[in-house]
């Protein structure tokens, strides 16, 4: 029924100036659409999907990913946001281990870091 509807990632935002500055200047979005007075933003990503930034007092609080962007050189793309301050999480649990921020599983490689909310972004390539 929903397959063909288009999707919204929705990414909570404490302090949405913040986040609306950060999603700018260090991943290089642009919102398509804002709502007054800091009342959300739109951005229109990759395949049709959006994104849409809202403030609320819970964001940061989710422990999973909350949105993966793909990436055709996953090292080249990490270096760039670490130029950008960007920290990328290590985890070393059953079944998933980084190094240097970098989890392989075959020929997929996965990162994962924190936007200036706490929410938790992937980035990913061989998918």
């Amino acid at each position: 029924m929903f397959k063909d509807r288009l999707a919204t990632a929705m990414i909570p935002a404490r302090d949405f100036a913040r986040a609306r500055a950060w999603y700018a200047d260090t991943l290089g979005l642009t919102p398509a659409e804002e709502f007054p007075d800091g009342g959300g933003a739109v951005y229109m990503l990759g395949g049709g999907l959006r994104a849409f930034l809202y403030p609320t007092a819970f964001a940061g609080s989710a422990q999973h990913t909350l949105m993966t962007f793909t990436c055709p050189d996953l090292a080249a793309d990490m270096a760039a946001l670490r130029a950008k301050g960007v920290r990328f999480l290590d985890y070393d649990l059953p079944g998933l281990k980084t190094v240097d921020g970098i989890a392989s599983f075959g020929p997929v490689k996965n990162a994962w870091a924190k936007d200036s909310e706490g929410n938790i972004l992937g980035f990913v390539q061989g998918m």
